[in-house]
């Protein structure tokens, strides 16, 4: 099997050698196939796909849109208690 180096932040590293009992490459392994599997199933879609990406990009701004206002009205909510 190949392996692969990673960069993780210092504080991440100290918390990593408390729990030396776990098998960190294992979960990274678990983490980076489950991403990559993921991918595999967007490409699959993607490419069955009659959106344009302009189409793809005009619904991108309406969902950002359309949370943004729902999030900002439950921001407001949260302040009025």
């Amino acid at each position: 099997m190949p392996n692969i180096t990673l960069s993780v932040p210092e504080n991440l590293h100290e918390l990593m050698k408390k729990h030396n009992q776990i098998r960190w490459s294992e979960i990274a392994r678990r983490a980076i196939e489950f991403e990559a599997k993921k991918m595999e199933i967007v490409e699959k879609v993607a490419s069955k796909s009659k959106l344009t990406m302009e189409d793809a990009m005009e619904f991108d701004s309406k969902i950002k849109k359309k949370m943004r206002t729902h999030f900002d009205a439950l921001k407001d909510e949260a302040h009025r208690r």
